[in-house]
């Protein structure tokens, strides 16, 4: 693994050349040089030399499970401030997409089931037929990423612009998926495409500059959540909504919503207590 070999160069500057003289200290320095990557990135080191460390206690390089007293890095994605758009990108965004057409009757489904629900793009990739349940007006499917079941009210304008693709859109094809490729071969979207392309065509549209900050559809559900707090929905309702497993995850929609931050300033004045 490209982790377990970053760890091994690691050790050959420390003129470590043998397993047996790994010890916490010199595992405590080596994550110590990951400081300034990604959460992410910190995560997965740690998580591969857990892997590697297992492998060396098993094989009998090692007699000390490090796997269990390596640290986890106290750092977290909320450190992270989300990508949201504006209303003004978002009408822009929506209203350049042409309804007319079959490619476009799906484009506008599937933006809205990420702005107006806050669907994953994986599970929007996923929906079934079977995940529209018409008459109780509810979107139920399981999330790829919890593995738990996810129910949300489907709203008219989202109810509308599935049925509107499904009927006079999406391509006749025997398959299970809701959402299809429209150039042969027809069939779902594939595990690696993410479609952010989707975005960035109806951004050039609309004319709306391509900043520093992401706009693929993942900040399309970032939008969904900023416009909630904004509206005083509770932070619990929208962690229900957005299908989290607790509400820490759904903190950090905290640092978007300007105006409540705005309420918890202090007055200079007050705080250095001169006039």
């Amino acid at each position: 693994m490209k982790q377990s070999a970053r760890f091994m160069d690691y050790l050959s500057s420390q003129g470590i050349n043998n397993s047996q003289k790994i010890d916490l200290g010199l595992i405590n320095n080596y994550i110590k040089t990951l400081a300034g990557y990604t959460y992410k990135t910190v995560e997965q080191n740690i998580c591969s030399l857990r892997a590697f460390f297992r492998f060396l206690l098993k094989t009998g390089e090692v007699r000390t499970d490090f796997a269990t007293k390596t640290p986890m890095v106290q750092t977290r994605k909320q450190t992270r401030i989300p990508s949201v758009w504006t209303k003004d990108e978002l009408t822009k965004l929506i209203a350049a997409i042409d309804r007319g057409s079959p490619k476009g009757k799906r484009d506008y489904a599937i933006i809205l089931m990420a702005c107006r629900l806050g669907v994953r793009c994986t599970d929007i990739k996923n929906l079934k037929f079977e995940n529209f349940h018409w008459k109780e007006k509810k979107l139920v499917f399981v999330q790829s990423k919890t593995r738990d079941t996810l129910s949300l009210p489907l709203t008219t304008e989202v109810g509308w612009a599935a049925i509107d693709y499904l009927k006079y859109g999406r391509p006749k094809i025997g398959n299970p998926y809701l959402f299809v490729k429209h150039m042969a071969p027809f069939g779902p979207f594939s595990e690696a495409n993410h479609l952010s392309q989707i975005i960035k065509r109806y951004m050039e549209i609309a004319h709306i500059p391509v900043l520093k900050k992401k706009r693929g559809m993942h900040s399309l559900r970032h939008t969904m959540a900023s416009m909630l707090l904004e509206n005083n929905t509770p932070i619990s309702t929208i962690s229900d909504i957005l299908g989290h497993i607790d509400t820490d995850s759904t903190t950090v929609y905290l640092k978007i919503d300007i105006k409540k931050l705005k309420e918890c300033s202090l007055d200079f004045v007050e705080v250095s207590g001169h006039e």
